[in-house]
């Protein structure tokens, strides 16, 4: 079984920005995919960006891309999310996933990924 564990989430104005961390245990090996998502309260589970963990190769959804950035620290086993230019819909509570595998039908999907964080909630006042 893979624990993940989430930090760095708080509250910022617009335009400022955060860095969020996972922190990845147990069996981490052979995991294709880690991957950023969020809900935002009354809205499903969306996919915000994926990390290859072999490759580190990387990918956004639309609404972030340009002002998120994704990365990972193979030797911490953790994955980073820096997040600039935050918009107050950018608030929600941001879960780090793994298990998933780009190219099958949910990889940009939460049924996708088998393995989550607890959350931790990211607050953008305007």
């Amino acid at each position: 079984q893979v624990q993940l564990a989430e930090s760095g989430g708080g509250s910022v104005q617009a335009g400022g920005s955060l860095r969020l961390s996972c922190t990845a245990s147990g069996r981490t090996f052979s995991r294709n995919l880690m991957a950023w998502f969020r809900q935002a309260p009354g809205k499903e589970r969306e996919f915000v960006a994926a990390i290859s963990w072999s490759r580190s190769s990387t990918y956004y959804a639309d609404s972030v891309k340009g002002r998120f950035t994704i990365s990972k620290d193979n030797a911490k086993n953790t994955v980073y999310l820096q997040m600039n230019s935050l918009k107050p819909e950018d608030t929600a509570v941001y879960y780090c996933a793994t298990g998933g595998r780009y190219g099958t039908p949910y990889w940009r999907a939460p049924d996708g990924y088998d393995a989550w964080g607890q959350g931790t909630l990211v607050t953008v006042s305007s």
